[in-house]
């Protein structure tokens, strides 16, 4: 008789919402168009002929993901967002009064978080208590995990209740609503939406800038050689 296999592990079976009303299905969708298109918007921008590699366009997208998220709290359009440390260790609130969710975002496997995404700050901890009392969140954190392909687009984004280094309470592919795929040969990736009123680097690009106004002629001093011209109508 061959010895019995072990259980494999239960899959985590709550979704956001179950640990906080206000991780809805539409917000959560929305911060991660957000990302994925800050990742596209790296992407597009980025010049390998001049030496960008994989960590200068991923610093970028970081960067431009962080910065989407700064101006759609900022904007008033979302109530619900907040940004709560706008440091390196970026952290944002879903949820409005004071009684918000900290969540923080990361590129990598949603399966296999880092010890450095695994991480909590003192300000996310303190939130988190605030929100869902000191039992409930002890050891708990949420992340946006943003898993790329090869070639660095955006394959999904997922949302992750990790308690501890090993237990995952909540794995929950944020639906994205891709379109249709890139085009062969083509370095761009398509815009996902048309989130927080921008239209990207490639339309911005397309359109010139207008010219400064032009300054005032300035007139000649007149001297004791020079007579002043008469003006005639």
């Amino acid at each position: 008789m061959e010895p019995a296999e072990p259980p494999s592990p239960p899959c985590p079976t709550r979704l956001p919402w179950d640990f906080h009303p206000a991780l809805t299905e539409e917000r959560l969708r929305i911060c991660a168009r957000m990302l994925a298109n800050a990742r596209r918007d790296a992407l597009a921008m980025a010049s390998y002929e001049l030496g960008d590699d994989p960590w200068s366009v991923g610093c970028r997208a970081f960067a431009f993901g962080r910065h989407r998220l700064e101006r759609a709290a900022s904007s008033g359009d979302y109530p619900w967002l907040e940004v709560l440390d706008d440091s390196a260790h970026f952290v944002f609130v879903i949820g409005g009064n004071g009684n918000g969710v900290p969540v923080r975002f990361y590129r990598g496997a949603a399966e296999e978080p880092t010890e450095r995404t695994l991480k909590r700050q003192e300000v996310e901890v303190q939130q988190l208590s605030l929100a869902l009392g000191e039992a409930a969140a002890e050891g708990l954190a949420f992340r946006l995990a943003v898993e790329t392909d090869g070639t660095g687009r955006v394959d999904r984004v997922v949302f992750l209740a990790l308690r501890g280094e090993d237990r995952v309470e909540c794995f929950w592919p944020v639906p994205l609503e891709l379109p249709a795929a890139v085009a062969a040969g083509s370095g761009v990736q398509l815009r996902l939406i048309a989130d927080d009123c921008y239209t990207g680097p490639d339309e911005a690009a397309s359109r010139p800038s207008p010219l400064p106004p032009a300054l005032p002629r300035r007139k000649p001093a007149a001297t004791s050689q020079q007579r002043p011209q008469t003006t005639l109508f």
